[in-house]
């Protein structure tokens, strides 16, 4: 089964396929099914993939570049050292996806469901986190600094060393959070302590 550049695919299946090293460049796939697909090393190229189902795809090492990935389903997808360039993921669901050293280089994650994962120590500065759900993330010593955070969810997140300097938190509720050993900026303290009840005089 090939899959050729600049082409169209809606509600195809391709469930268990082998496309280890694909490189695949503007095509536009709608409600594909993508299970279990080998795509380790494979490499796509502005692409746009809506609302398809990857669970527990095997997407090692691979390559993802001003592509676009919406509403997608990552549930147990393994996308270790993967690397997302520049990629609008909002709306995706990475439930018990292994993103052990991946590569998340700015890009809209917007709505994402990340809650569990694992990101510590991730560069996730300048990346589009709105109403993402992050719950329970591991998030020590990541850097988020300038990250736009407007409404996300980090209840029980671990934060311990995490940068969060220039990110945009509005929004953000902050009870039942710990912020020892977070590095903040001044705004950021202020808008944290009234979200709190506090009143600054």
């Amino acid at each position: 089964m090939n899959i050729e550049n600049e082409q169209k695919y809606e509600g195809q299946s391709f469930e268990g396929a082998d496309f280890e090293d694909l490189d695949v460049k503007k095509c536009q796939f709608t409600k594909c099914n993508f299970k279990k697909v080998n795509m380790k090393e494979a490499k796509t190229l502005s692409c746009i993939f809506s609302e398809c189902d990857f669970s527990q795809a095997h997407m090692n090492a691979s390559v993802h570049t001003n592509s676009a990935f919406t509403n997608c389903c990552f549930i147990k997808a393994n996308l270790f050292s993967a690397k997302l360039i520049n990629c609008k993921m909002s709306g995706s669901n990475f439930t018990e996806a292994t993103l052990n050293g991946a590569v998340i280089k700015e890009g809209d994650w917007s709505y994402v469901n990340l809650r569990h994962n694992n990101l510590k120590k991730f560069d996730l500065s300048k990346v589009i986190f709105k109403d993402a759900d992050l719950y329970e993330c591991n998030l020590e010593k990541a850097c988020l600094a300038n990250a736009d955070l407007t409404n996300a969810v980090i209840q029980k997140a671990k934060l311990f060393g995490a940068d969060l300097r220039g990110a945009k938190i509005d929004g953000v509720d902050f009870r039942n959070v710990d912020l020892n050993g977070v590095h903040l900026d001044v705004m950021q303290t202020m808008l944290i302590v009234n979200s709190l009840g506090a009143i600054i005089e």
